[in-house]
C-alpha cells in the first residue's frame, strides 16, 4: 500500500481550483493512467489530495512511485516555488480488510503512516517491502530506524528511497514522453501525480502475522535443512465475512498441501505440523526454526458466495525474502484452477522440475464439481474433528458429495475411513446400525475408492486388511500409499505400522523417522509406533524414551506402558517394570471394562469378565510378540499368574479359592493360631466391606486401587510398608465367594515373600467364630 498527499494541496485549490482540477484529469490522463497500465496497478479511489491504489507486485508499487517523483522534480526546475505541486508517498506490505472495491485496515494505516514521515518530494517504505525490493531494484535506501506512529501498536520500521542518478535510471521513456510539459500549467499537474498514487497497492494479499523482520537462523533449526527445496504451508486466514466458511479455507489450505506434497522434488511439511499453528500470531521465523523449513506460504481466501479471492505469498525465512506475492480472483466454479496456479507459481519460484507423471497429475482433479467439493470440505473437517457427534455431522456432507459426483474417489475413501472409525470404536449402535453395516459400508466406499485411488484409500486398505488379519496384504496397500505421496506423514506412520506387525522393524524405523520428520507436530500414536520399531531392534533404551514421551500425551493408553514396562524389564530395571504394570491395572480397574492383565491367551486362562489379557495380536508379528513375553515373563506383578495351580475350560466358573505355589489354604482354626502368633491379616476386600466389619488388627490393601489415589491398595510398595519378607502373612476377603485373597497371595509369593497364606473363610467366619473384629476405619 502506497499512501501520499499533495504538500500544500489547499492553498493550490484556493489559487486556482478550476485549473488544478483540470490539470489534475490531464495528468491521469497523460501520465498516470499509462503507469498504472504498465506496472499492473488499479486505482483503488480518489480522496481530495490522495488516492489508493493497488499493485500485484510490490517492485512495481516501488518502481511506478519513483518514476513518478523523479519526473516531477524534474518539472519543478521551471515553476515558481510557490507553484509548485511536492508531494509525499509512504508504501506497505501488511494486513488490509476488503469491502466491495475498498480497502482498509492496518495495512493502509502504516502507508499513511509512512506518507507523514516522508520529507516533501519524498518516498518512505517499511522494513518489509525494504527486504523486498532490494538486489531488485537498483535503488538507494537510507534506513530511518522505528518510528511510533499513531494508531499503530509497534513501532515501524522506516526506510527512505534516495531520489539520486540510480532512481534517474530507472525512469523508462514511456513516463519521460508522456509527462514532457506542452505549457506552464505542469506544477499543478504535478499535483494530479500525487493524487492519484496518494495510496498505492504494494502487494494486495493478508498477512496472519506482522510484518517478521527477524531472519530464520539454520544453525537453530531444529532439524538440518533437507537435501531439496523445503515448504510449510501455513493455514491460509478466512476473511469471509463469515466465519462458518473456515472448513473452505482449511480445504483450500490442505488442498494446497496435498498437491504439493505429491511433487518428489520438494519436501513439504504435513498438514497436521502446518495446522498446529492455525489461529496463532506466530513469526516466520519460529515456523522455519521449529519445522526445520526455508520457505514458509502464508495467505487468505476470502468467499462471497460464488465469488472467491485467494492472496498469497511465499517467502525465504533465512532471508526475509519474498519470491512472490500474488492474488488470485474467481468464482468456485473456478476453484481448482485458482489451486493450480498457486501450486504453479510455487514450483516455479522453488525452479523445481516435475516428473511428466507429476506434471499430468497436477492436472488431474478428484472431481470437477465445485459443488460435490464443497460438501466433501465441510464434511471431511467435522470428520478429522473426531467426536460420535461430529462423525454424525459429517456423514450427510460426505453422501452428499458422492451424490452429486458417483466418482468421487476421495469423497468415498473418506466415507470408508468415516464408517471404518465407527465400527473399530464401537460406534454403530449410536449410529442406530448394526456393526455388520459399518462394515458394509466401509468396504463398498473403500471399493470405489480404489478405482482412482488415493493415498487415504490405500491407507484405509491396509487398516481393513490388518483388521481381517492379512498383514502382507495390508503392507502391499500401505507401500502404495507411500508410493502416491512420498510426503505423506500419515502414510508413512500406517506402512510402519505395517513393517512392524511383519516383523520388519529396521524399515519400520526408516519409515516413522521419515513421518516424524514431515511432521514434527505429530500425533502421539507416531511415538508408539517408533518405540515399537526400536524395541524390535532391542534397542531398549531407545524405546523406553519414546514410550515414556507418548505415556506423557496419551497417559490412558496401555499399549506403550506394556511395551516400556517389557523394555525396563529387558534392561534389568524390574521394580519399575512391576510399577509399570501396576499403573496399567490401575487405568484399567480406574475406565473399565477391565481388570488385571495376564499373559496367557483365552484358551488356556479364562475366568470370566474379570480377567483382561494383553492382545498381542496389537502388538507386531510372531517375533515381536515373543520378545514382548519374553520381557513381560519375568516382571513378578505378571509371573504370579503361573503360580496358581488350577486348570479350567475357557468358561467355567472360577471356584472362590485356590491353591497357589508357596500360598497354602487355611482353615478357621489354623488362621487363628497364626493370628495369636501375631501374623500380619490383610484384609483384600473393598472399603465398603472393610468398614462393615474386619479382622481386629488387620491391614486394608484392596485388590484394586479407588478413585481415590491416597486410598490404600495392594502393590509391592505398600506391601513392603507393612510386612517384610519373612513376615507371616494371611490374605482374605470378606467371605468365602471370591478368588481375590488367593491373586493377591500369589503376587506377594512372586514378589519374594516366603510366609504367605491364603484364608478361605474370610471376615464373615471370622466374625461367625466369635474371633476378634473392627468396623470402621
Amino acid at each position: 500500500i502506497l499512501a501520499g498527499d499533495v504538500v500544500g494541496y489547499s492553498p493550490l485549490m484556493g489559487e486556482d481550483d478550476a485549473g488544478t482540477l483540470t490539470t489534475l484529469k490531464t495528468l491521469r490522463r497523460e501520465l498516470v493512467k499509462p503507469k498504472e497500465i504498465q506496472y499492473r496497478g488499479r486505482t483503488v479511489k480518489l480522496m481530495g489530495d490522495g488516492a489508493l491504489m493497488e499493485f500485484a507486485s510490490v517492485v512495481d508499487a516501488v518502481a511506478f512511485a519513483v518514476e513518478i517523483q523523479v519526473v516531477m522534480a524534474e518539472r519543478h526546475e521551471e515553476v515558481p516555488e510557490d507553484r509548485r505541486i511536492v508531494y509525499r508517498m509512504g508504501i506497505n506490505i501488511g494486513d488490509i480488510i476488503v469491502e466491495g472495491d475498498d480497502i482498509y485496515g492496518d495495512g493502509v494505516n502504516v502507508a499513511a503512516r509512512l506518507e507523514g514521515l516522508c520529507d516533501p518530494g519524498g518516498v518512505c517504505v517499511s522494513r518489509n517491502v525494504f527486504n523486498q525490493v532490494k538486489g531488485k531494484l537498483d535503488l538507494t535506501f537510507e534506513h530511518l530506524g522505528e518510528k511510533e506512529v499513531k494508531n499503530i501498536a509497534e513501532p515501524v520500521s522506516v526506510y527512505r528511497v534516495v531520489l539520486d542518478d540510480k532512481a534517474a535510471a530507472i525512469v523508462t521513456p514511456l513516463v519521460q514522453e508522456a509527462a514532457r510539459p506542452k505549457h506552464r500549467r505542469w506544477p499543478v499537474v504535478a499535483g494530479a501525480v500525487v493524487v492519484s498514487i496518494v495510496a498505492v497497492g504494494g502487494a494486495l494479499w493478508w498477512q496472519p502475522w506482522k510484518p517478521d523482520v527477524e531472519l530464520a537462523s539454520v544453525e537453530h533449526m531444529a532439524f538440518p535443512l533437507p537435501d531439496k527445496p523445503s515448504i510449510a504451508v501455513l493455514p491460509f486466514n478466512n476473511l469471509s465475512d463469515d466465519q462458518s466458511q473456515d472448513y473452505f479455507t482449511d480445504g483450500m489450505t490442505e488442498d494446497l498441501i496435498t498437491d504439493l506434497s505429491k511433487i518428489s522434488g520438494l519436501f513439504v511439511i504435513s498438514r497436521n505440523s502446518s495446522f498446529s499453528y492455525k489461529g496463532q500470531r506466530v513469526k516466520v521465523r519460529q515456523v522455519a526454526e521449529e519445522l526445520g523449513v526455508r520457505y514458509v506460504l502464508e495467505g487468505s481466501v476470502r468467499r462471497a458466495g460464488e465469488e472467491v479471492r485467494i492472496n498469497a505469498q511465499l517467502i525465504d525465512a533465512t532471508t526475509g525474502g519474498h519470491l512472490w506475492a500474488e492474488r488470485y480472483d474467481g468464482t468456485l466454479e473456478d476453484i481448482f484452477d485458482l489451486q493450480d496456479k498457486v501450486t504453479a507459481q510455487i514450483v516455479a519460484a522453488l525452479k523445481v522440475s516435475l516428473t511428466g507423471e507429476e506434471v499430468a497429475e497436477q492436472e488431474r482433479h478428484q472431481t470437477e464439481n465445485a459443488v460435490a467439493h464443497d460438501a466433501y470440505l465441510q464434511g471431511w473437517a467435522l470428520y478429522k474433528l473426531g467426536s460420535l457427534e461430529d462423525f454424525k455431522r459429517a456423514l450427510p456432507f460426505l453422501k452428499s458429495a458422492v451424490e452429486l459426483d458417483s466418482d468421487y474417489a476421495q469423497a468415498h475413501a473418506a466415507l470408508a475411513a468415516l464408517y471404518l472409525d465407527i465400527l473399530e470404536r464401537g460406534w454403530a449402535f449410536d449410529l442406530n446400525m448394526p456393526s455388520s453395516r459399518a462394515e458394509e459400508f466401509a468396504n463398498k466406499h473403500l471399493e470405489v475408492a480404489l478405482q482412482r485411488p488415493t493415498p487415504l484409500a490405500y491407507a484405509v486398505s491396509a487398516r481393513m486388511m490388518l483388521s481381517y488379519g492379512l498383514a502382507d496384504l495390508a503392507l502391499a496397500e500401505a507401500e502404495q500409499a507411500v508410493a502416491l505421496d512420498g510426503n505423506d506423514a500419515a502414510a508413512l506412520a500406517g506402512l510402519a505400522d505395517v513393517l512392524i506387525r511383519t516383523d520388519r522393524p529396521a524399515e519400520a524405523l526408516e519409515s516413522i523417522e521419515r513421518a516424524l520428520r514431515l511432521d514434527p507436530h505429530h500425533p502421539p500414536d507416531y511415538l508408539v509406533t517408533l518405540g515399537g520399531a526400536l524395541f524390535g531392534l532391542e534397542r531398549f533404551e531407545e524405546a523406553l524414551s519414546a514410550f515414556e514421551r507418548a505415556i506423557q500425551r496419551i497417559p490412558d493408553n496401555v499399549v506403550p506402558r506394556i511395551y516400556r514396562a517389557a523394555a525396563l524389564a529387558f534392561l534389568g530395571r524390574i521394580e519399575e517394570a512391576d510399577d509399570a504394570i501396576e499403573a496399567v491395572n490401575d487405568i484399567r480397574n480406574r475406565l473399565g471394562p477391565g481388570g488385571e492383565i495376564s499373559l496367557r491367551s483365552k484358551k488356556e486362562f479364562a475366568f470370566g469378565e474379570g480377567d483382561v489379557e494383553i492382545d498381542f495380536q496389537s502388538y507386531g508379528g510372531p517375533e515381536m510378540r515373543a520378545l514382548l513375553r519374553e520381557g513381560l515373563a519375568v516382571i513378578p506383578l505378571l509371573r504370579w499368574q503361573y503360580l496358581v495351580a488350577i486348570e479350567l475350560t475357557p468358561g467355567s466358573p472360577e471356584p472362590a479359592n485356590f491353591e497357589v505355589e508357596g500360598a497354602p489354604l487355611l482353615g478357621l482354626a489354623e488362621a487363628k493360631a497364626l493370628y495369636d502368633r501375631g501374623a500380619i491379616f490383610i484384609d483384600t476386600s473393598s472399603r465398603e466391606f472393610w468398614r462393615k466389619s474386619h479382622v481386629k488388627g488387620a491391614v486394608h490393601l484392596p485388590y484394586y486401587r479407588s478413585g481415590d489415589p491416597a486410598a490404600p491398595h495392594l502393590d509391592r510398595h505398600s506391601l513392603r510398608e507393612v510386612a517384610g519378607e519373612d513376615d507371616e502373612i494371611v490374605f482374605y476377603f470378606r467371605d468365602a465367594s471370591s478368588s481375590t485373597a488367593s491373586w493377591e497371595a500369589a503376587k506377594a509369593v512372586a514378589w519374594g515373600y516366603h510366609k504367605v497364606h491364603q484364608f478361605l473363610g474370610g471376615a464373615q467366619a471370622w466374625a461367625a467364630a466369635g474371633f476378634p473384629v473392627e468396623t470402621g476405619d
